[in-house]
């Protein structure tokens, strides 16, 4: 193994919740990260994605239903099954009302440059029938997506800024109905390219609007579609607080410990940033949780060390987040003389954060 390689299967991203699952390789150049939906049928839209609509109309009914596919392997025998029974992705609600963009968004996850493969199918639809993938999603009014039509035989691409769509872009190319294809997105900077069963059908493109944004899953009006076999391969993205972390322990390099919190969706505090990486994704405790929530100060005393937790505020001065900082303890330790260490490193870490988001 050369220097500088490493290969982990990160055992606590693999996860079977609402029929998915989630599998996620990291190696040296990248990561990649499978999502396929389990073994069986659920009425429940699977963890990790939130269901979004742009333009017109109501929500999307996702579910995972159960699907014939081509088998991935060759028969062994002229009597053994070419197809294979599975979960897939299904968008099934039938809203004829134009204009209307149903779309599963992958929420654990921002992408800068990645590859993307899926398999999807056209099932049902009168006004459309269609399917396709959102990316570099922004919120609903600002996204990319490439889709396939069935009724308009074409590939097209296109952009959404603040509601209004581009030109859309592709080619035409006969797309049947109730017949599994894949699609297959690259994204390198503002290079987009994308191909359909293997043959290139966008060509290489150059857009700017949008460098990085979550992935999802796409349909228009009536569209019923399945999606299955999704893979992303992508450079992983160091998060805004792992960064203030990393830049925070290099201009400190006596800190022993720093970690910054903020509340997830139960409103429990999580770790988001640490200087040992290994610790992001456990979970706070009271005290931070009071932090955020109260902007109150904890001190605590070890026999080697003194641990001190501080709310992390906002430019209107809102506490957002905790952090927690662990420092070499020296005879005579007070509270308030860890306080008065803590506080420069804590204030150099919030002038260059103004807001929530810009911790995600």
């Amino acid at each position: 193994m050369s220097p500088g390689f490493f290969f982990v299967r990160v055992v606590s991203m693999l996860s079977r919740v609402c029929g998915l699952f989630i599998a996620l390789t990291i190696s040296a150049p990248g990561a990649e990260l499978a999502l396929s939906f389990g073994n069986s049928a659920s009425d429940e839209i699977p963890a990790g994605f939130t269901n979004v609509v742009a333009g017109k109309g109501g929500p999307g009914v996702w579910k995972v239903v159960m699907d014939e596919l081509p088998s991935a392997f060759a028969p062994l025998t002229d009597k053994a099954p070419v197809v294979s029974r599975r979960a897939v992705l299904a968008q099934t609600a039938m809203d004829v009302t134009d204009e209307h963009f149903p779309m599963l968004v992958y929420t654990k996850e921002t992408f800068d440059d990645f590859t993307l493969t899926t398999k999807f199918k056209l099932v049902e639809g009168v006004s459309e029938q269609m399917a396709g993938v959102v990316f570099r999603y922004q919120d609903e009014k600002n996204f990319y997506v490439m889709r396939a039509s069935g009724l308009g035989n074409n590939v097209r691409f296109y952009k959404v800024v603040e509601g209004v769509r581009s030109q859309p872009i592709g080619p035409s190319v006969p797309v049947a109905r109730r017949v599994w294809y894949e699609l297959k997105l690259e994204c390198r900077g503002n290079k987009i390219t994308g191909w359909l069963n293997g043959e290139p059908v966008i060509p290489e493109l150059m857009d700017t609007s949008f460098k990085s944004g979550r992935i999802g899953f796409w349909t228009k009006s009536d569209s019923v579609s399945y999606f299955t076999d999704a893979k992303i391969t992508f450079t992983p993205r160091e998060s805004p607080a792992q960064v203030l972390v990393r830049d925070t322990v290099a201009k400190n390099p006596r800190l022993v410990g720093l970690k910054i919190y903020l509340l997830n969706e139960q409103g429990e505090p999580r770790v988001v940033a640490s200087r040992d990486e290994q610790e992001v994704g456990e979970a706070g405790g009271e005290a931070e949780k009071t932090v955020i929530t109260g902007g109150k100060l904890f001190y605590g005393k070890g026999q080697e060390t003194v641990t001190v937790v501080q709310p992390l505020r906002d430019r209107n001065g809102e506490p957002i987040a905790a952090v927690r900082l662990i420092m070499t303890s020296f005879p005579g330790q007070t509270q308030q003389s860890a306080l008065q260490r803590a506080l420069p490193i804590v204030k150099s870490m919030q002038a260059r954060v103004r807001s929530l988001d810009e911790l995600r």
